[in-house]
């Protein structure tokens, strides 16, 4: 077995070697001078191609799901058997989300203006979908989970967060957009040191049922969107509800009775990669509510329900097989992504309504 291994190793090294040999004549400056200029610059023109191609398969790769005790307690520096301050585990998981979005593979690509970046769209999408919901979070947490009350006094760094995530996704220069992410993510970092710090009180987390409920109504309008618009690849008659339920309700301009909806082709793998990036943002922002939540979710009896929606967002993150975005018709011979993405993302969104109610009973 060793001698047969061994004379494979050699023969693909031998292989390699007359390859590289092969390269090393066809880029020699005698060959590419015999061969003229057309020829040495379609020769070059290729292995430009083909290089960028490389590259960006590699930059394509979607980043890996992370354990979220596991970052907080790298960043707070402590043990296993600590536990973080009430709400410094939430912080945490936005501030890496943040980095991610900025250190992954390839880095930020939104705002790219050269090859490959600039050729590439599935990532870019994956991006903003993260970002909106790392948005959230940072909204969340500045207007609910930092306050204990309507009329209390908003965090000076969150303060100062929010608006830097809300800065456009594509600009390059004066200032580019990871500059003002960056930004963010330090404001959050100051607010995570004093937060921590027990000797300081003007910091807080407020691990409450009705703070939970507010940031949760914002996550079920974006799912509730998401799903809206994957169910619209295949096309379908929607009926007008928006005023259903109040008989005096009025809207600023009228809307046809029934109205139909498609996604154009070209779009069908940008809103495919926006709800994938928002699912596994907002899958371990919700596993971060889990650790800095747990009492009150245990006393709701809802732990188990939050769970249900992490596991239905995980469910999203499976591997595509085919290397396109698949889109076939309803109960069609070929399989449709966004109908199936569309599907979990749903279930999610209606656990998270059952979810809200739960923590608005007394």
């Amino acid at each position: 077995m060793i001698d047969v291994l061994t004379d494979w190793i050699s023969r693909m090294l031998d292989a390699l070697t007359r390859c590289w040999r092969w390269l090393g004549g066809l880029y020699h400056p005698t060959t590419l001078k015999e061969r003229g200029m057309l020829w040495s610059g379609a020769l070059l023109s290729l292995t430009l191609l083909v290089v960028l191609g490389v590259l960006g398969w590699y930059w394509s790769a979607e980043p890996e799901a992370f354990d979220v005790r596991q970052v907080a307690q790298e960043r707070a520096g402590q043990s296993d058997q600590q536990r973080p301050v009430i709400g410094y585990t939430f912080t945490s998981i936005l501030m890496h989300i943040g980095e991610t979005l900025l250190d992954k593979r390839g880095g930020y690509l939104s705002n790219d203006l050269a090859p490959p970046g600039v050729w590439l769209d599935n990532i870019p999408n994956w991006e903003f979908g993260a970002l909106v919901m790392l948005r959230d979070g940072a909204g969340g947490l500045r207007n609910h989970l930092s306050r204990s009350q309507s009329q209390s006094t908003e965090d000076v760094d969150l303060a100062q967060a929010e608006p830097q995530f809300n800065f456009q996704n594509d600009s390059w220069i004066l200032p580019a957009t990871e500059s003002e992410y960056r930004g963010g993510i330090k404001a959050l970092g100051r607010y995570a040191v004093r937060l921590a710090d027990d000797k300081q009180q003007n910091a807080q987390f407020y691990a409450r049922a009705d703070n939970l409920a507010q940031y949760l109504q914002i996550v079920e309008k974006r799912l509730g969107s998401l799903s809206q618009r994957l169910s619209a690849s295949v096309g379908q008659v929607r009926v007008n509800t928006d005023l259903a339920g109040d008989a005096a309700a009025r809207q600023a301009t009228r809307n046809a009775g029934a109205v139909m909806v498609k996604t154009p082709w070209r779009e069908l793998d940008d809103v495919f990669y926006e709800a994938r990036g928002a699912a596994w943002a907002l899958l371990h922002i919700l596993n971060a509510v889990e650790v800095d939540f747990e009492d009150i979710l245990v006393k709701k009896n809802a732990i188990i329900s939050l769970r249900q929606i992490i596991r239905e967002l995980e469910a999203t993150q499976q591997a595509t097989v085919s290397p396109v975005i698949l889109n076939g018709g309803g109960f069609g011979l070929f399989a449709n992504y966004s109908l199936s993405m569309a599907n979990y993302i749903a279930r999610a969104n209606t656990a998270v309504i059952d979810l809200r109610d739960l923590l608005q009973r007394g």
